[in-house]
């Protein structure tokens, strides 16, 4: 009888405790998300061939894909034309502009190149200026949520174009000052460098940009470079409440 009575008590508590339910990992928060990375320049300030952006593009994927981004839905390109198989200006925003449109929940775009106060250089011959920029934007991303890294020489001339609610801005430097490290000599220019150096310990965007502004001041005050190249952080109301949720993953140790 005492055996039967707890053989029905358990059979209760197993009940009210309800289904087991198997633990199952989060799901990645970029899924769905589109990722470009444009290195659109491949000289250095005389017109010679350098490294530097080509070695930041490729670093760089591998960094945004360590960090939970997608390589089905990630695409990169340099601009430029002496590599073995060239990628036209136009070739390029076509591929972004059909991945962007086949990824729904989020946009990601970092361009990294010269610049000037007329915009950013884009290829062999072309300038992308703040207005086509808006558009390109405006066209690809729409009101998803998105985030955007211009890393070049007076970069800071996009912000105010780009600004709005579901958008983050970053760029290397004020819209009046220069970057820095784009010579012949430079591994990456030296945004690009402190993106990498921060990225792995960085737990999401918002970090990963206070990280690198306070790279980039370290190292211009170690080296004496000036006037400080100032890194511009832009942020829309509702990014501010939604960043906090797109926490970078991680590869297991």
């Amino acid at each position: 009888m005492g055996r039967r009575v707890f053989c029905i008590v358990a059979v209760m508590l197993a009940l009210l405790a309800g289904p087991v339910v198997a633990q199952t990992p989060s799901a990645n928060r970029f899924e769905g998300w589109g990722a470009a990375i444009v290195a659109a320049d491949w000289r250095d300030s005389h017109g010679q061939p350098i490294q530097a952006f080509d070695n930041a593009r490729r670093d760089l994927v591998r960094g945004f894909l360590g960090a939970g981004f997608s390589r089905a839905d990630m695409v990169d390109y340099s601009l430029r034309p002496d590599a073995a198989r060239p990628v036209t200006a136009e070739t390029a925003v076509k591929g972004m502009n059909d991945l962007f449109a086949r990824t729904t929940r989020g946009c990601f775009l970092y361009i990294t190149s010269h610049g000037s106060p007329a915009g950013v250089v884009f290829g062999p011959d072309a300038t992308v200026n703040t207005t086509m920029m808006a558009n390109l934007v405006r066209s690809w991303c729409g009101t998803k949520p998105t985030v955007i890294v211009i890393s070049a020489c007076f970069s800071g001339v996009f912000v105010d174009g780009l600004a709005a609610s579901n958008r983050m801005i970053l760029t290397a430097a004020r819209r009046d000052r220069s970057s820095f490290g784009c010579g012949a000599e430079a591994t990456y220019p030296y945004f690009d460098g402190c993106v990498l150096e921060s990225l792995p310990g960085a737990i999401d965007f918002l970090a990963l940009a206070a990280a690198t502004r306070a790279c980039v001041s370290r190292r211009e005050a170690e080296e004496g470079l000036t006037p400080a190249s100032e890194p511009q952080l832009y942020v829309g109301p509702e990014m501010q409440l939604r960043l906090p949720t797109l926490r970078f993953s991680r590869p297991p140790p």
